[in-house]
């Protein structure tokens, strides 16, 4: 599935309609340069869950939990991990197994541990389109193992 974004407004829209039918035990990966919309679209999944405090990348921390919502969201943001040992420290398994909604920004650095089966968002710009336009494209993934 592809969606056009032609601002921030539809970008959050996208993802609040994202939490809004979400189902524990999803887990998303969220692609996308700098400056593309990631943290845009990650609050639009947080008021789709229903959660209301401000949400922001965790970049430093790795991961944010928050849980006013109606399921748990654990927003990883594993850009500046450096072995993926870290990631077990923090116990990223009982978020991405657990009864939550699970959303990891630049998870294609982490590849060899995410499950078996999630959801890819990729954000592209495209200039020629205009400075806000954004193509974002949702896509099944299924890992053999």
């Amino acid at each position: 599935m592809t969606i056009e974004s032609f601002g921030a407004a539809d970008t959050f829209a996208f993802g609040k309609k994202i939490g809004e039918s979400a189902r524990p035990g999803q887990v998303y990966t969220l692609i996308g340069d700098l400056g593309v919309g990631k943290t845009v679209f990650t609050q639009g999944v947080a008021a789709g869950l229903g959660i209301t405090e401000p949400v922001n990348s965790p970049t430093f921390t790795i991961l944010q939990v928050y849980e006013e919502g109606r399921l748990p969201f654990y927003h990883f943001d594993v850009y500046r991990i450096g072995d993926v040992e870290e990631m077990e420290e923090i116990g990223y398994e009982d978020c991405f197994y657990g009864e939550g909604l699970c959303l990891i920004e630049w998870a294609n650095l982490i590849e060899e541990i995410l499950p078996s089966s999630y959801m890819e968002v990729k954000i592209e710009k495209d200039l020629e389109k205009g400075f806000d336009y954004r193509k974002i494209t949702l896509t099944e993934k299924e890992v053999s193992i």
